[in-house]
């Protein structure tokens, strides 16, 4: 199995216009994800383990740090309350390597930790440690709607994340309407799926931690637990919990939809020179990234430069920008 993208672990910190630091260690050097898979039972407790440990850590005087604790607070009460409303085979995560949908992961097993009678209750449970987990159960029902033109990267990173999770993941490489309709009809027990989306998305302004599906759409509700997170906190998040990502997001990416689609973030770009003195483009990591509304510049320039907007393309095509190391 290839190894997980890691936080970077540089060792200097500075900081931003906001005041977040954007390349300080992450406090944890062992990444959160293991590399080779684990049994379920022992990732949600380990994942527990960091998650409430960061939890109980003094932060009084470092908003940025308690900002992210009092979403996870809100997002495990969201979770929990949609355990206690659907039974694990009635319930499915949306899941497709992406920041917000990893952030989510962490804290859905997080949550599996704590409610172990979603566990206990649900086959082929076997026998049961001197833990409060099971040592065995079945991977977490998953589905994947695949971009139409998908980043080997993403792929790499889903496969990866998805072993090292033990998700069983549903690929659907269609429209979203019409993969969350056959994902009903393969999995007709599935009533609720965890979605990861955030506030400042696309068609997100509106949304609640509950939601049907509208009219036309398959039935099901959507859960957001992560409705409410910034895109600093979901950076925040990541790095202090050490937690491994996928390696776009390293080379400027802040978004990541298709390679027809997606660019790398304009707001990123910065000027440098190379060793031998000849003028060069780079990226800054997509975690040194502040503002909400900046986030999708790499999904959006075309279209505003469509309508006018002084938003210049960054220079390279999509393959040469993957293929940059």
């Amino acid at each position: 199995m290839q190894p997980l993208n890691t936080p970077n672990d540089s060792t200097t910190t500075t900081t931003n216009t906001n005041g977040h630091p954007v390349t300080q260690p992450p406090p944890y050097t062992e990444p959160l994800l293991p590399s080779d898979p684990i049994s379920l039972p022992e990732l949600c407790e380990r994942v527990h383990g960091r998650v409430t440990t960061f939890l109980d850590e003094d932060v009084e005087g470092i908003e940025y740090l308690a900002s992210v604790q009092r979403q996870i607070r809100i997002s495990l009460g969201v979770i929990g309350e949609a355990f206690e409303k659907y039974s694990l085979p009635e319930r499915s995560l949306a899941y497709n390597g992406g920041k917000d949908c990893l952030v989510l992961l962490i804290l859905y097993l997080c949550a599996l930790h704590t409610h172990t009678h979603t566990l206990k209750n649900h086959p082929p449970t076997t026998t049961t440690t001197t833990s409060s987990t099971p040592t065995s159960i079945s991977p977490i029902q998953t589905v994947y709607i695949v971009s139409s033109h998908p980043f080997p990267e993403v792929e790499d990173f889903v496969r990866t994340s998805s072993a090292t999770c033990s998700l069983s993941l549903s690929r659907y490489a269609k429209g979203m309407k019409e993969a969350f309709t056959d994902y009903l009809h393969d999995f007709p027990d599935v009533k609720a799926i965890f979605v990861g989306t955030r506030r400042t998305d696309p068609h997100g302004e509106h949304l609640t931690h509950f939601d049907q599906t509208d009219g036309g759409w398959p039935d099901f509700m959507r859960v957001h637990p992560v409705i409410d997170w910034h895109y600093v906190d979901i950076w925040t998040f990541i790095r202090h919990l050490n937690i491994p990502y996928c390696p776009l997001y390293d080379m400027g990416y802040t978004s990541l939809g298709g390679t027809t689609d997606t660019h790398r973030n304009p707001v990123l770009r910065r000027q440098s020179l190379s060793e031998s003195g000849t003028p060069k483009v780079e990226f800054r990591p997509a975690y040194e990234l502040v503002e909400d509304e900046e986030e999708r510049l790499g999904r959006d320039w075309e279209k505003r430069a469509q309508k006018g907007a002084v938003i210049a393309p960054i220079g390279d095509d999509t393959e040469n920008a993957v293929d940059d190391g």
